[in-house]
């Protein structure tokens, strides 16, 4: 009736099994003892000599679990304890530390990941437990109850394994797994795990010789489990990763038990005198025995797959079910006559589920085991945890962000107020201009030779030249670039243009799906351009606007002078009008005595803040969290640390209300100085020549410090062009590279010889150089390199 040939002995178990097996995942050879060590004294500020010993045995622990070793119960218990270490230390560890890990598929030797995650490497090692535990299944007898009873609690701790792999460490990984570790296959291998662990009850319910409605039942659930694993392992993700014969297997096997349950029942049947639904109950099964056979005998590639142990289950079940068939047919038609119901009318066999994946307590939780003989003690027990390192980091930034940008900027705006109130009010000039009459205040001589220094206005124009020659220059870069990639872009379509379906040339990789990257670069460079040449605009308006006092501020002191109008005198003598500057005067002291208070504040506060040291606190909350916890592995989280962060952060409060109070006293003396200021200018209402000295100190003050604003920006403009003219050239050559390297392509492709091309890439067609005429009005009428006031720039928006 059966024709099968027998397979040749399969790589993944032996040939005299009905069960699989898990092949071991393979991994270069690799050390912690050196990045660790760099990582420890670099980052964490410690000594590494003291974790000598922990090194030391974190790499034997590697060594000895990856190693090529007979596959046994030491096998098993090395990987788990490297594995159970492996979890404590990414509690100490960031897991891309700098060790590189390569683990190779356990279905393809070829197929390998290299990458630097902890996290990878200890879903790995798991993988391998889960491995273990199939091939240990495997190897047992399965020929007596124990033996039986240790083959599904390995299986059942595989599955468990493969499952908590899947549902909890895969998702912590930080990079592209190897392909037998996907979700589906991981799903598929416990579902394998699950098939076969109800197997081993379904054997051992046999030899116990259980009731065959109760075998019938567990048999059953054997073929749902299957059903199971066919559903994820033909997932079309999984072509060419899981191995061909083990669909093949999970078919024939789920047919097997559909089988098996039907022959189960219908002994029941034959027991409990239900003589009619034993021969439907048969004749099921022999359905399923003859689809067995239609798949074997006319697809070659089944009986070549097959396993022999395999093959010889389903002849002896189809004997079995052939000789009972034949004998309740002959006897309910000769003896009883009972009626025999159509297919659709049996009822089903309800599944009895025993296997279940159950996750070894030592892979769920093994902090439960540091210390112990099952992991040994815990390594760098006495590291602070890397997420210490983080809450301390995270921590420095919620108060700078508090204290640099909440609390000082906020009394910086209040010491801002109060001197644009004061420009306002043109005080101090206002005064300068009576207590010295004549001359140049300290401040405008000051800021004289300081513009005298930098070359004066000239000097200035100078820099807002190369500013805008740059910005040009700049933008010449960019169009150059996107010049040869439009030109690619042509010469493709050109290319592309009446060429044959399938043709090289149809086939050819499409300019904008290569040009991308490019393209994209040319836009942000372009923004980039055109922000720096609107700013450029805004230094050019505010050095048009105060040119004519950066030249004269560039000039001899005498002629600065000699613009600036003075008298002889004092020219307010009269008491009442000498008390009232005095009083002006007075509330003008306040005014810098306040700011210089208010800057020693701002010392303090930035003392306080430098000194403030989160650290200690974190420890010793980690260690307080770590006493509420049953096992040494403890996960901290940054969100456990929040009401320490708020509580540190308390301190700043009275700040605030320092801020506060100096916001009400400054409006006090502001309004104070404003009624004072009030006064003077009805004192001094009759003196005209003394308000023009006033104005023209006023504005000689402002012209310095337009000119710093002005200069500091051109110089910082210098330095930024000079960095985005290397990335522009960068660019471009990227992009002509490009361009020629698609053009060899293109004449290839076309039929035309290499040496009909321009020998410079940027010799492109729409690329024209100057004619020889042109040259020459050029060299006779050269470019202007004097400062063009249309042109512009600007860095940081001055004020």
């Amino acid at each position: 009736m059966f024709s099968f040939k027998l397979a040749p002995v399969d790589k993944d178990g032996n040939d005299k099994s009905t069960l699989l097996t898990v092949r071991l995942k393979t991994t270069e050879r690799t050390t912690y003892a050196k990045a660790l060590s760099e990582y420890i004294a670099s980052s964490y500020a410690e000594p590494p000599e003291v974790y000598r010993d922990d090194l030391r045995v974190l790499d034997e622990l590697r060594e000895a679990a990856t190693a090529a070793l007979d596959v046994n119960t030491n096998a098993l218990k090395r990987n788990t304890r490297y594995y159970g270490q492996l979890s404590f230390i990414l509690s100490k560890f960031p897991a891309d530390v700098n060790v590189k890990f390569t683990w190779y598929s356990a279905f393809d030797s070829e197929l390998a990941v290299t990458c630097q995650d902890l996290y990878f490497e200890r879903a790995a090692v798991l993988f391998n437990i889960g491995a273990i535990y199939s091939q240990l299944a495997c190897r047992e007898s399965r020929t007596d109850k124990d033996s039986l009873t240790r083959a599904f609690v390995f299986y059942q701790n595989a599955a468990g394994a493969f499952g908590y792999l899947q549902q909890r460490i895969v998702s912590e990984c930080r990079t592209q797994l190897t392909t037998d570790m996907s979700s589906y296959m991981l799903a598929t291998l416990e579902n394998i795990m699950l098939c076969q662990a109800q197997e081993c009850v379904w054997h051992r319910s046999i030899i116990s010789h259980m009731k065959d409605a109760n075998v019938a039942r567990v048999a059953a659930q054997v073929a749902v489990f299957y059903d199971l694993a066919i559903e994820s392992g033909s997932q079309g993700s999984l072509t060419g990763t899981i191995p061909p014969n083990w669909l093949d297997h999970f078919k024939v096997k789920r047919l097997f038990f559909h089988a098996e349950a039907q022959y189960r029942k219908a002994l029941d049947c034959l027991a409990n005198s239900h003589y009619g639904e034993e021969v439907a109950r048969l004749q099921a099964a022999q359905d399923y025995c003859n689809q067995i056979n239609e798949l074997v005998t006319y697809n070659q590639r089944w009986s070549k797959t097959l396993r022999a142990a395999v093959v010889d289950m389903v002849r002896t079940q189809a004997e079995q079910v052939s000789s009972n068939r034949v004998r309740a047919e002959r006897d309910n038609d000769v003896i009883y006559l009972d009626p025999v119901p159509a297919p659709t009318a049996l009822a089903a066999i309800s599944p009895y589920k025993l296997a279940q994946s159950k996750t070894p307590e030592i892979v769920e939780n093994p902090g439960l085991y540091l210390g112990e003989e099952e992991l040994g003690p815990p390594l760098f027990k006495g590291l602070v945890p890397f997420v210490i390192h983080q809450a301390a980091s995270l921590y420095e930034d919620r108060k700078d962000q508090l204290v640099a940008k909440d609390l000082i900027i906020s009394l910086d705006e209040l010491t801002a107020d109060c001197e644009s109130v004061l420009n306002s009010l043109n005080l101090p000039h206002a005064l300068d201009a009576i207590q010295k009459p004549v001359g140049l205040p300290p401040n405008i001589l000051v800021g004289a030779d300081e513009i005298k220094s930098e070359g004066g206005f000239i000097g200035l124009k100078r820099l807002l030249d190369n500013a805008i020659s740059s910005n040009t220059a700049a933008a010449n870069l960019l169009a150059a670039a996107e010049t040869a990639l439009n030109e690619e872009a042509h010469e493709d379509l050109r290319v592309r243009q009446g060429a044959s379906a399938g043709s090289p040339r149809a086939r050819r990789a499409e300019s904008s799906e290569l040009t991308n990257t490019f393209r994209a670069e040319v836009a942000k460079y372009r923004e980039i351009v055109n922000r720096a040449r609107d700013s450029d605009a805004t230094i050019k308006k505010q050095v048009d606007t105060w040119s004519k006092f950066f030249a004269l501020l560039g000039s001899p002191r005498e002629e600065i002078e000699r613009q600036v109008p003075s008298t002889t005198a004092n020219p307010l003598t009269d008491p009442h009008h000498c008390q009232i500057v005095e009083r002006l005067q007075q509330y003008l002291g306040e005014v810098v005595l306040m700011r210089r208070e208010r800057l020693k504040s701002v010392e303090k506060l930035k003392r306080i803040s430098s000194e403030d040291d989160i650290t200690p606190a974190l420890t010793e909350e980690m260690q307080r969290l770590a006493a509420l916890s049953s096992t040494p592995i403890v996960q901290f989280e940054l969100h456990q640390f929040e009401d320490l962060f708020s509580q540190k952060l308390d301190k700043y409060t009275s700040w605030r209300k320092y801020i506060e109070e100096e916001k009400e006293a400054q409006v006090e003396l502001l309004d104070t100085i404003r009624e004072a200021n009030q006064a003077f200018l009805m004192a001094r209402s009759n003196h005209p020549l003394l308000q023009q000295r006033e104005k023209a100190l006023s504005n000689l003050e402002t012209a310095i410090k337009r000119f710093r604003d002005a200069s500091f920006n051109l110089h910082d403009g210098a330095r930024f062009y000079a960095t985005l003219e290397a990335e522009l050239q960068k660019l471009k050559e990227g992009c002509l590279d490009f361009a020629m390297a698609r053009h060899l392509d293109a004449l290839d492709l076309m039929g035309v010889g290499h040496g009909e091309i321009p020998s410079d890439i940027s010799q492109l067609p729409e690329q024209h150089s100057a004619s020889p005429a042109q040259q020459q009005q050029q060299r006779q009428h050269p470019p202007n390199l004097v400062w063009d006031p249309s042109m512009p720039l600007k860095y940081a928006t001055p004020k």
